[in-house]
This record gives C-alpha cells, sequence and structure tokens, in this order.
C-alpha cells in the first residue's frame, strides 16, 4: 500500500490512514492510493474505517494542482467525486472516524460514508469552497443535498458556513461526536458492530436506498467535466 494511505487490516477491520502533509491535501496520488485500498478492502471482505492524521482528516483538494490549470483542477475534482460515488455504493460499511477539522472535499468525505464520528475541540468542518472563490460543483451540491439536514444546506453550500464539531452534528456531517481519546475505540466498536449484519443485504439495500442519488451524481459528475469551476 502507498504511504499516502496506510491499510492495516484487523480483525475484519480496514482501516485506511490519509497521510499527506499536514492538510491531508487530496491530490491524483491520493485518490489512486484509496482506491487500492477500498480495492483491498473489498478482497478482504471488511469494514472500512477511514481516519486522518491528529487534528485533521483532510482540507480539501490540493491546492498545487487546483491552480496549476483549469483541465488539472476539473481533472481533480472528476476524479474526487467518483471517489465519493464510489463510497456512497461501497459493499461494505464505511466509517470515517474525522480527527479533528474536514475542510472541503474533507467535508465531502464525510457526506459520502455510512457512519461519521467527530472529536470534541476547537475543529472547523464544513465546505468553504464559496469563501474561497470556488463555484460549487454540480456534484459537490448534489452530495450536500442529499446527506446534509435541508436547514443546514443552504448555510453550508450556498454561505460557506463552517461548524464546530457540534454544529457538523446538528448539520449532517457527523453522527456522533466523542473525545479525542475515544475516536478510534469508538469507530472501531461501531465497526464490530456493523460486522454483524448481513453484508449482502447491506450492499443490496444500500444501492436500492442510493439509486436516486448515485444516478444523479453520475450525471452531475459528467456535467462537472464540461464546465469551469
Amino acid at each position: 500500500m502507498s504511504d499516502l494511505v496506510s491499510y492495516h487490516l484487523d480483525d475484519g477491520i480496514a482501516t485506511l490512514t490519509l497521510n499527506n502533509g499536514k492538510v491531508n491535501a487530496i491530490s491524483p496520488d491520493v485518490i489512486a492510493a484509496f482506491n487500492a485500498a477500498l480495492d483491498q478492502s473489498e478482497k478482504d471482505r471488511a469494514v472500512v474505517i477511514v481516519t486522518g492524521q491528529p487534528g485533521i482528516l483532510s482540507g480539501g483538494y490540493d491546492l498545487k494542482v487546483m491552480t496549476s490549470s483549469a483541465e488539472a483542477a476539473i481533472n481533480l475534482v472528476a476524479q474526487g467525486s467518483t471517489l465519493a460515488r464510489r463510497l456512497l455504493s461501497h459493499p461494505f460499511p464505511v466509517i470515517v472516524a474525522c480527527p479533528g477539522h474536514a475542510i472541503a472535499k474533507g467535508a465531502f468525505l464525510l457526506l459520502s460514508a455510512d457512519y461519521r464520528i467527530g472529536v470534541e475541540g476547537a475543529f472547523n468542518i464544513g465546505l468553504n469552497e464559496v469563501q474561497i472563490g470556488m463555484t460549487m460543483h454540480h456534484a459537490g451540491i448534489e452530495l450536500a443535498r442529499d446527506r446534509l439536514r435541508k436547514s443546514a444546506f443552504n448555510r453550508s453550500v450556498i454561505n460557506a458556513e463552517i461548524f464546530t464539531p457540534e454544529g457538523a452534528l446538528q448539520a449532517g456531517f457527523l453522527d456522533q461526536v466523542v473525545s479525542v481519546e475515544a475516536l478510534l475505540p469508538t469507530a472501531h466498536a461501531v465497526a464490530t458492530q456493523l460486522k454483524k449484519i448481513n453484508m449482502n443485504a447491506h450492499k443490496k439495500t444500500k444501492l436500492k436506498a442510493r439509486k436516486a442519488l448515485l444516478d444523479i451524481l453520475d450525471a452531475a459528475i459528467e456535467e462537472d467535466k464540461q464546465h469551469t469551476l
């Protein structure tokens, strides 16, 4: 496995740890490593935990790539949206153990998982695209529309409001907030519980429940490829 996304399998639970500098920037190489780790987790038939470094899940896309050219930016966003779609349709449960900040693509990783755990503290979670001069992409809008609470959607997507972990829990980015020390033990407890479900029924129900969203994302990803950000 890549150094950018480490892979650790323990008793049917695969932990994928993002490790790309102090903000865990999502680059094409990180996405390739993420997909390779997901491939391995499928072979291992494992429940997946995605986590980051102390204090941060990810600060979003790699800005060096995003500002290098319009083509590079569009391609990276398409790869990232395709990864989100894959997580949403992954045949085994996906848990995100968010160790702190989750901004932009980091927050979209939360919106792509089956269960999301954050930590208490002065951490920022949300979609800052409008704040930094990026028009939100179609796939991002549709993912946020589906997964965020209606009252938080406009505040998050259009106003670029950034939430505390407790606010993110209310908005729909997180399902639970725990102490920093309890993050990985809680994630493993959730994963252990999810190991008991019928995985075939989980996969089929997930695809049925999310069919409309997945269809919308397929169209949105193609539409995003035709437009500048």
